[in-house]
């Protein structure tokens, strides 16, 4: 059953159009990729989706509220493509500060920061300031950021850019736990292992939607060995 549903959206710049008619849904309790070459409309989408962006025609809707939905932002944990991190803080303070802001309960918070600090392995790192972080690490901050008030709905731009295959590895396992758990997540990722973790693709190509199913399905169905073949396969259609 959708819980988050994106109907018919188009949104433009000016005269350039980066969203043209993008029709899908997210379920609970299942991870779903957005994959797509840079300029696709990825990323303008993801912003859709949360409610950072105004669409010119069409609706998303998260949890049956129309975004955006100011309410509804304490369900959705969003972690951007770059990371907007307050330098001079901790990560501890860091964490604690965003607490606070997302209203998780005082008595949880130090679990909270702890649990979340654990998984992106920053727990040994969390006294120390964030301008000292290599870029990595400040990746993974972020990511402990979007899970920090428990979300219910997970929206990852591109979340494991500069970290390392072994905590990659450990990321994807959380994030399948977390949709065993009933989480509805978001992720779009350049790294096509990565997608072949995903439950159902939606390819994005020049701002449409080439295609959605199963890394399994739309392998078949393009007779592909890979989802990147997809794409090359189109473009040479193109040219």
């Amino acid at each position: 059953m959708g819980v988050i549903h994106i109907k018919q959206v188009t949104k433009s710049y000016g005269k350039t159009v980066v969203l043209q008619d993008v029709s899908f849904q997210i379920d609970r309790g299942e991870i779903v990729g957005l994959i797509g070459p840079s300029g696709s409309g990825k990323t303008t989408l993801v912003k859709t989706i949360i409610g950072m962006e105004q669409v010119d025609s069409g609706a998303v809707t998260v949890y049956d509220r129309l975004m955006p939905n100011r309410e509804i932002l304490g369900q959705i944990g969003y972690m951007a493509q770059s990371d907007s991190l307050y330098l001079e803080l901790s990560a501890e303070q860091q964490m604690m500060f965003f607490a606070k802001l997302y209203n998780v309960p005082n008595k949880e918070r130090k679990e909270r920061i702890q649990t979340v600090m654990k998984l992106v392995d920053l727990h040994e790192e969390r006294k120390k300031r964030v301008l000292n972080f290599s870029g990595g690490m400040k990746r993974r901050l972020s990511l402990a950021m979007a899970l920090l008030q428990n979300p219910e709905f997970l929206v990852l731009d591109e979340p494991t850019v500069g970290i390392d295959p072994r905590l990659r590895k450990e990321i994807w396992e959380e994030l399948t736990s977390l949709k065993e758990e009933g989480k509805s997540i978001l992720v779009t990722t350049h790294v096509m292992d990565e997608a072949e973790r995903c439950d159902r693709l939606v390819l994005l190509l020049e701002g449409g939607i080439l295609a959605t199913g199963s890394p399994r399905e739309l392998k078949k169905r393009f007779n592909t060995d890979t989802i990147e073949a997809i794409f090359l396969q189109e473009k040479g259609r193109e040219s």
